[in-house]
Protein backbone atom coordinates (compact mmCIF):
# COMPACT_ATOMS: atom_id res chain seq x y z
CA UNK A 1 0.00 0.00 0.00
CA UNK A 2 1.71 3.09 -1.38
CA UNK A 3 0.05 5.81 0.41
CA UNK A 4 -2.18 6.14 3.79
CA UNK A 5 -4.43 9.30 4.80
CA UNK A 6 -4.83 8.50 8.67
CA UNK A 7 -7.64 10.85 9.58
CA UNK A 8 -8.44 11.71 13.23
CA UNK A 9 -11.83 13.06 13.26
CA UNK A 10 -11.94 15.88 16.42
CA UNK A 11 -15.18 17.94 16.69
CA UNK A 12 -15.39 20.90 19.63
CA UNK A 13 -18.46 19.82 20.83
CA UNK A 14 -19.29 16.54 23.18
CA UNK A 15 -21.97 16.09 25.34
CA UNK A 16 -20.78 12.97 27.44
CA UNK A 17 -17.93 14.14 28.46
CA UNK A 18 -17.30 18.17 28.36
CA UNK A 19 -14.26 19.13 25.81
CA UNK A 20 -13.10 15.36 26.06
CA UNK A 21 -10.80 15.53 22.89
CA UNK A 22 -8.98 17.58 25.03
CA UNK A 23 -9.10 16.35 28.43
CA UNK A 24 -6.58 15.51 30.23
CA UNK A 25 -5.33 11.70 30.31
CA UNK A 26 -2.46 10.37 32.02
CA UNK A 27 -0.99 13.86 31.37
CA UNK A 28 -1.71 14.76 27.95
CA UNK A 29 -4.81 15.88 25.83
CA UNK A 30 -6.71 12.94 25.24
CA UNK A 31 -6.28 13.57 21.76
CA UNK A 32 -2.80 13.63 21.65
CA UNK A 33 -2.30 9.68 22.59
CA UNK A 34 -3.74 9.03 19.44
CA UNK A 35 -1.70 11.68 17.33
CA UNK A 36 1.46 10.07 18.75
CA UNK A 37 0.44 6.42 17.98
CA UNK A 38 0.04 7.39 14.55
CA UNK A 39 2.95 9.56 13.91
CA UNK A 40 5.55 6.41 15.05
CA UNK A 41 4.04 4.67 11.55
CA UNK A 42 6.43 5.10 8.80
CA UNK A 43 4.95 7.28 5.82
CA UNK A 44 1.66 7.54 7.51
CA UNK A 45 0.52 11.11 6.40
CA UNK A 46 -1.37 12.49 9.60
CA UNK A 47 -4.28 14.68 9.44
CA UNK A 48 -6.99 15.81 12.10
CA UNK A 49 -10.31 16.90 11.11
CA UNK A 50 -11.83 19.89 13.85
CA UNK A 51 -13.86 22.61 13.83
CA UNK A 52 -12.30 23.74 16.74
CA UNK A 53 -9.12 26.06 16.70
CA UNK A 54 -8.08 25.32 20.13
CA UNK A 55 -8.08 21.18 18.89
CA UNK A 56 -6.09 22.16 15.54
CA UNK A 57 -3.61 23.62 17.89
CA UNK A 58 -2.87 21.13 20.00
CA UNK A 59 -2.96 18.64 17.48
CA UNK A 60 -0.59 20.86 15.56
CA UNK A 61 2.04 20.62 18.32
CA UNK A 62 1.63 17.21 18.90
CA UNK A 63 2.90 17.17 15.06
CA UNK A 64 -0.23 15.94 13.66
CA UNK A 65 -1.07 18.01 10.09
CA UNK A 66 -4.00 20.31 10.41
CA UNK A 67 -4.38 22.22 7.20
CA UNK A 68 -7.83 22.95 7.33
CA UNK A 69 -10.94 23.46 9.78
CA UNK A 70 -13.80 21.45 8.99
CA UNK A 71 -16.72 23.19 8.04
CA UNK A 72 -19.43 23.32 10.12
CA UNK A 73 -21.93 21.40 8.65
CA UNK A 74 -19.95 18.75 9.01
CA UNK A 75 -19.13 19.36 12.59
CA UNK A 76 -22.92 18.73 13.68
CA UNK A 77 -23.98 16.07 16.54
CA UNK A 78 -25.27 14.45 14.14
CA UNK A 79 -22.83 14.12 11.62
CA UNK A 80 -21.59 10.79 10.36
CA UNK A 81 -18.08 9.96 10.20
CA UNK A 82 -18.16 8.95 6.59
CA UNK A 83 -19.20 12.66 5.00
CA UNK A 84 -16.03 14.04 7.41
CA UNK A 85 -14.02 11.12 6.22
CA UNK A 86 -14.47 11.87 2.46
CA UNK A 87 -14.11 15.56 2.89
CA UNK A 88 -10.41 14.69 3.79
CA UNK A 89 -9.89 12.95 0.94
CA UNK A 90 -11.10 15.26 -1.35
CA UNK A 91 -9.53 17.87 0.65
CA UNK A 92 -5.97 15.96 0.67
CA UNK A 93 -6.26 14.95 -3.31
CA UNK A 94 -6.35 18.68 -3.97
CA UNK A 95 -3.87 19.64 -2.34
CA UNK A 96 -1.53 16.58 -2.85
CA UNK A 97 -2.54 13.36 -4.44
CA UNK A 98 -5.50 11.16 -3.66
CA UNK A 99 -4.38 8.61 -1.36
CA UNK A 100 -4.50 4.79 -1.68
CA UNK A 101 -6.03 4.02 1.70
CA UNK A 102 -7.09 5.88 4.37
CA UNK A 103 -6.78 4.96 8.54
CA UNK A 104 -9.63 5.93 10.54
CA UNK A 105 -8.58 6.01 13.94
CA UNK A 106 -11.31 7.46 17.27
CA UNK A 107 -9.42 9.51 19.49
CA UNK A 108 -11.65 8.40 22.21
CA UNK A 109 -9.94 5.31 21.84
CA UNK A 110 -6.58 6.29 22.78
CA UNK A 111 -5.34 2.33 24.32
CA UNK A 112 -3.20 0.93 21.45
CA UNK A 113 -0.23 -0.78 22.32
CA UNK A 114 3.47 0.08 20.62
CA UNK A 115 3.05 -1.47 16.94
CA UNK A 116 -0.79 -1.89 16.70
CA UNK A 117 -0.95 0.50 14.09
CA UNK A 118 1.79 -0.17 12.24
CA UNK A 119 0.69 -3.95 12.36
CA UNK A 120 -3.13 -2.78 11.07
CA UNK A 121 -1.10 -1.38 8.51
CA UNK A 122 0.97 -4.39 7.07
CA UNK A 123 -1.81 -6.82 7.55
CA UNK A 124 -3.78 -4.82 5.79
CA UNK A 125 -1.91 -4.70 2.86
CA UNK A 126 -0.46 -8.28 3.21
CA UNK A 127 -4.03 -9.56 3.17
CA UNK A 128 -5.64 -7.88 0.25
CA UNK A 129 -9.09 -6.89 1.59
CA UNK A 130 -11.02 -3.91 0.86
CA UNK A 131 -11.27 -2.58 4.20
CA UNK A 132 -10.50 -3.92 7.86
CA UNK A 133 -11.94 -3.05 10.93
CA UNK A 134 -10.50 -3.29 14.61
CA UNK A 135 -11.92 -6.00 17.29
CA UNK A 136 -11.35 -7.13 20.62
CA UNK A 137 -12.38 -10.63 21.29
CA UNK A 138 -15.61 -11.25 23.54
CA UNK A 139 -17.22 -14.31 25.21
CA UNK A 140 -20.22 -15.48 23.59
CA UNK A 141 -22.39 -15.85 26.57
CA UNK A 142 -24.69 -12.49 25.10
CA UNK A 143 -28.51 -12.50 25.14
CA UNK A 144 -31.09 -10.61 23.53
CA UNK A 145 -34.04 -8.80 25.27
CA UNK A 146 -36.58 -10.66 22.83
CA UNK A 147 -39.79 -12.06 24.36
CA UNK A 148 -38.62 -14.67 24.85
CA UNK A 149 -35.19 -13.83 25.31
CA UNK A 150 -32.36 -15.51 22.98
CA UNK A 151 -28.89 -16.60 23.37
CA UNK A 152 -25.86 -15.94 21.12
CA UNK A 153 -24.77 -19.56 22.51
CA UNK A 154 -26.10 -23.06 22.85
CA UNK A 155 -27.53 -22.96 26.26
CA UNK A 156 -27.48 -26.52 25.89
CA UNK A 157 -23.88 -27.46 25.41
CA UNK A 158 -22.76 -24.29 27.51
CA UNK A 159 -18.69 -23.60 26.43
CA UNK A 160 -16.31 -23.43 29.35
CA UNK A 161 -14.48 -20.28 29.38
CA UNK A 162 -10.97 -21.49 28.88
CA UNK A 163 -12.47 -24.07 25.98
CA UNK A 164 -13.06 -20.86 23.94
CA UNK A 165 -11.34 -20.62 20.32
CA UNK A 166 -11.12 -18.41 17.70
CA UNK A 167 -13.78 -20.08 15.82
CA UNK A 168 -16.33 -20.05 19.46
CA UNK A 169 -15.39 -16.21 20.15
CA UNK A 170 -17.35 -13.34 19.13
CA UNK A 171 -15.59 -10.26 18.38
CA UNK A 172 -16.68 -6.62 19.59
CA UNK A 173 -16.05 -3.75 16.52
CA UNK A 174 -14.23 -0.91 19.10
CA UNK A 175 -13.95 2.14 16.90
CA UNK A 176 -10.74 2.74 17.52
CA UNK A 177 -8.98 1.60 14.00
CA UNK A 178 -10.20 1.04 10.85
CA UNK A 179 -8.07 0.86 7.46
CA UNK A 180 -10.14 1.02 4.09
CA UNK A 181 -9.04 1.72 0.48
CA UNK A 182 -9.98 4.76 -0.94
CA UNK A 183 -12.26 3.14 -3.60
CA UNK A 184 -14.34 2.09 -1.10
CA UNK A 185 -15.34 5.45 0.48
CA UNK A 186 -16.02 6.47 -3.32
CA UNK A 187 -18.17 3.85 -4.40
CA UNK A 188 -20.08 2.86 -0.99
CA UNK A 189 -20.00 5.82 1.34
CA UNK A 190 -19.30 3.23 4.00
CA UNK A 191 -15.45 3.17 6.00
CA UNK A 192 -16.13 -1.07 5.68
CA UNK A 193 -17.14 -2.41 2.01
CA UNK A 194 -15.71 -5.21 -0.17
CA UNK A 195 -14.16 -7.92 1.03
CA UNK A 196 -14.43 -7.20 5.24
CA UNK A 197 -11.00 -8.14 7.50
CA UNK A 198 -10.97 -8.37 11.23
CA UNK A 199 -8.04 -6.35 12.64
CA UNK A 200 -7.73 -8.68 16.06
CA UNK A 201 -6.55 -6.25 18.96
CA UNK A 202 -5.90 -7.15 22.59
CA UNK A 203 -8.52 -6.41 25.28
CA UNK A 204 -7.37 -3.75 26.81
CA UNK A 205 -7.01 -1.38 23.70
CA UNK A 206 -11.04 -1.58 23.50
CA UNK A 207 -11.78 1.14 26.01
CA UNK A 208 -13.71 3.93 24.52
CA UNK A 209 -13.87 7.09 26.63
CA UNK A 210 -17.84 7.90 26.96
CA UNK A 211 -17.48 8.04 31.06
CA UNK A 212 -15.34 9.13 33.95
CA UNK A 213 -14.90 5.64 34.65
CA UNK A 214 -13.85 5.04 31.10
CA UNK A 215 -10.91 7.47 31.45
CA UNK A 216 -9.87 6.03 34.90
CA UNK A 217 -9.61 2.71 32.89
CA UNK A 218 -7.84 3.95 30.29
CA UNK A 219 -5.28 6.03 32.28
CA UNK A 220 -4.78 2.51 34.07
CA UNK A 221 -4.04 0.72 30.51
CA UNK A 222 -1.91 3.51 29.29
CA UNK A 223 0.28 3.39 31.99
CA UNK A 224 1.16 0.08 31.70
CA UNK A 225 0.70 -0.39 27.77
CA UNK A 226 3.00 -3.17 26.33
CA UNK A 227 3.50 -3.91 23.07
CA UNK A 228 1.57 -6.73 21.33
CA UNK A 229 2.89 -10.17 21.73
Amino acid sequence: MSSILCVIPARGGSKGVPRKNLLDVGGKPLIVWTIEQALAVHDLDVLVSTDDEEIADVARRAGARVPWLRPAELAQDTTPTEPVVRHAIDQVTSERSRPDAVMLLQATSPVRHDGTLARAVREFSESGVDSMVGVVPQAPFIWQATEPPTAAYDVNARPRRQDLTTTTLRYRETGSVYVTRTQVYEEVDNRLGGRIGLFVMDEDEGVDIDTQLDVALAEKFLGSSSPHA
